[in-house]
């Protein structure tokens, strides 16, 4: 099996929570609205009405677009609508349609709706909506581009914007075959990358309406973790969105190349056949219930695009893919895009990606021998080059048990291609590029195994929006309150600092400089370079 796919059958194959995964940490203002005080702030298009609450405003449901349904459905969004008075935004909006998750609808703990087509919304945090310009940081959720919400309790922004005087927002936009099913061969007013296109619509919303909001136009950070990490990745590909904003963040997530546009006519005409349609019929997807798009979606595991690896370059998921104008190129492939060249980026991963992927499974693959080592890794590697891999790692890591040398090596392909993202930014010698690891050691041990969590995939999420509570462990406490203050301060100005940590270099060939972020925080070096210098032979 390759790479790309194993890591898109790991990370598609289950809807389950990040939270409910590895026991995250639910923030205490993530529990209902309260009552508070209200606010009012003006858009383009008439006031909101947003509720003071845990020490800042929030704005919830704010349009930026107008709702795609009918005739609109798989275009380009539209500009909202103007309203009269004043429009109530104190309750979180529809998430985008999708198989439903444990915080949606009146199956979830209540704190958003079900999912809908009426999805383009987006929610602000902020200290205060009085004009001052403070740092704007654009959250661009993950879920692999099927599933997630800008309203998710990991991602409060609740406390990131009071303890740093920082604007958070998020949107919901169109996920899944709703999002990016290109329909461009059959009319030349069906939209290509429909999803990535509302997350423009709601950069440009926020760009315009910002600083009615004590935002500041003129700085904003563009950032996301695994399929909003991709998402960012797009973003800095788009030439519409280089003004919109000024430096970015790519977390766990390492797309040199996205699907071409021959992929997505590819996978349009497996999805109309599933529909039983031809490419005459396009026109009948308008009238086609939701509810029975999605069970296509699902129906052959047509999944997302994976947030790295090379993806499935016939018949690939649905994604952000390069349709030769909204996307006109991959994102690093061959090079960093020349329109993005003047803007910091930040890159890195969590210390133990897959061990994620595995929660969802029996937890056998934690107690494996060396056999099973061999028998698992075969899946992707053979022969000689599964031994020289094997052996690579026990040399890199002579203390790890098998079952820590499966997801080190599985792990390793992201950081490989993490570091090829920062070499091709560093190429462009225009602003710098920061490298991260995310370390922190969580003791916490996968249920039925002794086997200890780590950082996996996703746990950075609550860590760096400062949503650890009080009964989480100091050490997590910590790691959390570095990494949400490292973060805020390069939203402030494209460096990365914060109190108690040290000075963290611009990444270079020569020192490879990584912030080995955990609960002490330190620069290490070219980390695992005997596995770097593995993957550099190999390719």
């Amino acid at each position: 099996m390759r790479e790309s796919e194993m890591t898109r059958r790991a990370l598609l194959g289950g809807t389950l929570s990040a939270a409910a995964a590895i026991s995250l940490p639910v923030p205490a203002a993530a529990h209902g609205h309260g009552h508070g005080r209200t606010t009012e702030a003006a858009t383009r298009y008439g006031r909101v009405r947003g509720r003071r609450q845990d020490g800042i405003v929030k704005f919830l449901g704010v349009p930026y677009a107008t709702p795609p349904l009918g005739a609109l459905r798989f275009r380009a969004p539209k500009p909202p609508r103007p309203w009269s008075g004043v429009r109530d935004a104190v309750d979180f909006p529809n998430p985008a349609f999708q198989v439903t998750g444990g915080e949606m609808g009146p199956t979830g703990n209540g704190r958003m709706p079900a999912p809908s087509e009426d999805c383009l919304y987006l929610n602000i945090w902020t200290p205060a909506a009085d004009g001052r310009r403070r740092p704007v940081m654009f959250y661009n959720h993950g879920g692999g581009y099927m599933i997630g919400s800008g309203s998710a309790t990991g991602q409060d922004g609740t406390r990131l914007a009071k303890l740093y005087d920082v604007v958070v927002v998020e949107s919901n936009h169109r996920l899944g075959l709703l999002g990016y099913l290109y329909l461009g061969f059959a009319r030349d007013d069906y939209a290509a990358n429909q999803g990535m296109l509302d997350i423009l619509a709601a950069l440009r919303w926020t760009a315009e309406n910002i600083e009615n909001f004590g935002g500041d136009p003129d700085n904003m950070m563009v950032w996301g973790e695994s399929g909003g990490g991709a998402k960012t990745a797009a973003v800095a590909t788009m030439p519409s969105a280089a003004k919109l904003f000024h430096k970015a963040s790519i977390e766990s997530a390492a797309p040199l190349r996205f699907p071409t546009r021959d992929g997505a006519v590819n996978r349009a005409d497996r999805t109309l056949h599933l529909l039983g349609l031809t490419r005459r019929d396009v026109r009948r997807l308008h009238d086609i219930p939701a509810a029975r798009l999605l069970e296509i979606q699902v129906s052959e595991a047509a999944g997302g695009v994976a947030p790295w690896g090379d993806p499935d370059p016939v018949l690939p998921g649905f994604g952000a893919f390069v349709d030769g104008r909204v996307i006109p190129r991959h994102p690093f492939a061959d090079g960093a895009a020349p329109f993005s060249a003047g803007k910091p980026l930040m890159v890195g991963t969590t210390r133990d990606e897959t061990v994620f992927f595995s929660l969802f499974g029996p937890p056998d693959i934690f107690r494996i021998d060396d056999a099973g080592l061999r028998r698992e890794l075969s899946r992707t590697y053979q022969g000689a080059e599964l031994d020289r891999i094997i052996e690579t790692f026990r040399r890199s890591r002579p203390d790890a048990t098998p079952a820590q040398l499966y997801f080190a090596i599985t792990t390793s392909p992201i950081w490989r291609d993490a570091i090829r993202i920062a070499e091709a930014k560093m190429a462009q010698r225009r602003a710098p590029v920061y490298m991260y690891q995310l370390a922190y050691p969580n003791p916490e041990v996968v249920p039925g195994t002794d086997f200890p969590l780590g950082s996996p995939h996703a746990s950075d999420i609550p860590l760096k929006f400062a949503n650890t509570g009080g009964d989480r462990p100091a050490g997590e406490r910590a790691t959390a309150r570095h990494m949400s203050a490292l973060w805020a301060g390069f939203a402030r100005d494209g460096r990365p600092h914060a109190p108690g940590v040290p000075r963290w270099p611009a990444y270079t060939r020569r020192d490879r400089a990584t912030m080995w972020i955990d609960a002490r925080c330190r620069i290490v070096n070219d980390p695992d370079q005997r596995e770097r210098l593995f993957w550099e032979n190999r390719s």
